[in-house]
This record gives C-alpha cells, structure tokens and sequence, in this order.
C-alpha cells in the first residue's frame, strides 16, 4: 500500500460547521476571510491525520463568484491568503500543496460555465496565482467535458503535475453531471494532458459504478467521495445548508469505499464534502 498517495478530506463543509458565521455563498472563502484560523486548523488536523497533500481553500473565490456574491477585487488577495495559510498549516513537513481549480459560478451546474474561451482565460488568471506556491494541480468537480479541459489546458501551462477530477451524476455512475458520458469525460482529461484522473463530489456507491471504467485509463487515478444525501439540490448562489450529510457514512464505511477503489487499482484517495480528518485518519490507519 505505500504506493498509495493520501489526499486531505473536505475543507469547505468541515469549516462550516466550525465556524461561528452563518452560511454563506462564498461558503469556505467567508469563513478564511473572517476566521482565518480555523482554515488553518483543519489543515494542519488533516496533516496530522496522515494526508500527503493539501489543497488550497480557494474553491469558492473565483473570479466569477466574487463579482456575484462579493467583489471581484478580492481575487488576488483570497488567492494569496489561501496560499498563505496552506503554507503555514505545511510547516516544515513535507505535505504537497495542490493548487485548486474548481468550477467557475458553482459546484453541479455545468451549464452555468462560460464559453471555453472564457474558461479558459479564467483558469490562466487562477493558475497565474497559485503555480509559484503549488507543487500540483487539482482541477477539482468538473462536472462537464469542457470544465474539465479548460481547466487541464490551463493548468497544463504551468509545467506543474495536473490531477483532474470529475463528477459524476448523483444517479448515474455511468454519466458526468453534464449527461456527457464517463468515458467520453476520461478521454477527454487524457487527450488533453492530465497526468491523473480521479472522481470526486460524487456518492460513493456511483463512484464505485464508475470505478472499472476509470481503471482501464491508462493513468494513475482515484477518487474522493462526498458524503451527502444528494447533491445536485444546491443552486447557484444558494448556500450548503440545503443540502444533508449522510449518517451512514462514518470513517469505517467510508473506508471499505476507498478499499474497494484501491483494491481496482486507485492510487490516489482522499475525502470530499462532509468526509473529515476522522476519515482520514481511518484510511491512514489502513493504508499502515
């Protein structure tokens, strides 16, 4: 199992409940503008959880989120924040950073993002921010073939390792959320240079459905798996509080999840929403 790279858990759901500010729909930015210390916190806990790498809490300060829900003049600045925190939670230790590029107006409405031009032109902006600070990238919930390769081209640029992950219908493992099929998705990842390709924010169970599909591309590949009820309920601009945690889904369950990803050929795993440091720990404790 040493081959096994370790990935942290969901950052933005597990600030939220930690944090004493109302949801918000910059759901994990609010909480790093306003208490910077918890990010921090749930960094250096994941860490010591035994996670090999963190990704960056800049999920939600897009440019396109910011100028909807905040400002767009606070993109730089939340980028280099996040940056910044990461890197103190990292210490001395030697946790890879993964920079984030993750869907441009919200997580699960792949018809909400712009022309590939535009993507494309906004993940440069993102990756400018973030390539001198990361030692890789994580082109996170793609939910669309051309979320996906707008991401990966651009992250491409910067000569850094490129992961891309994709999300899957809540009730389809054999479709992205986009109705764009798995396959058609992987290949897409590959043809354009990923040099892995994960699943992630998607149910565990059609992860698993997608899983001997993903093992057959030729890459190294995993999966981080949320744990909510269903996700697709969340709208753009809504907040995460219409959305419900399972309680079926403790450490132990979800870790027979991950053995059976491993157990397929997976060697990247970690956690997405509502899957914590606990977790974590329980995968590290297996993979010793």
């Amino acid at each position: 199992m040493s081959n096994i790279t370790l990935l942290d858990g969901g950052m933005g759901q597990e600030l939220i409940h930690r944090s004493s500010q109302p949801a918000s729909p910059l759901w994990s930015t609010k909480v790093m503008m306003d208490e910077p210390e918890i990010v921090q916190a749930v960094h250096q806990e994941y860490i010591n959880a035994g996670a090999q790498v963190l990704t960056l809490n800049s999920y939600s300060a897009t440019p396109e989120r910011l100028a909807r829900d905040a400002s767009e003049e606070l993109f730089e600045p939340l980028q280099a924040k996040a940056i910044e925190i990461a890197l103190k939670a990292k210490g001395d230790t030697d946790t890879q950073i993964a920079g984030c590029l993750p869907p441009l107006f919200g997580s699960y409405r792949p018809e909400s993002a712009p022309s590939f031009e535009v993507c494309l032109d906004t993940y440069r902006k993102v990756v400018a921010c973030q390539k001198d600070a990361v030692d890789l990238f994580l082109c996170e919930t793609m939910s669309s073939i051309k979320e996906a390769e707008t991401a990966t081209l651009a992250a491409k640029e910067s000569s850094k390792p490129v992961w891309c992950a994709l999300s899957l219908d809540d009730n389809d493992g054999m479709k992205l959320r986009s109705g764009e099929s798995v396959e058609a998705g992987i290949k897409a990842a590959k043809k354009v240079g990923a040099d892995a390709i994960l699943f992630n924010c998607s149910l565990p169970e059609v992860i698993s459905v997608a899983m001997p599909t993903l093992s057959k591309c030729g890459l190294p590949f995993g999966a981080y798996a949320n744990g909510f009820t269903k996700a697709d309920d969340l709208e753009l601009g809504g907040t995460v509080d219409v959305l419900t945690a399972r309680t079926d889904l403790g450490p132990k369950e979800y870790a027979d999840f991950c053995d059976h990803w491993i157990a397929q050929g997976a060697t990247i795993i970690g956690g997405c929403c509502e899957v914590g440091p606990a977790h974590i720990a329980e995968l590290k404790r297996r993979l010793a």
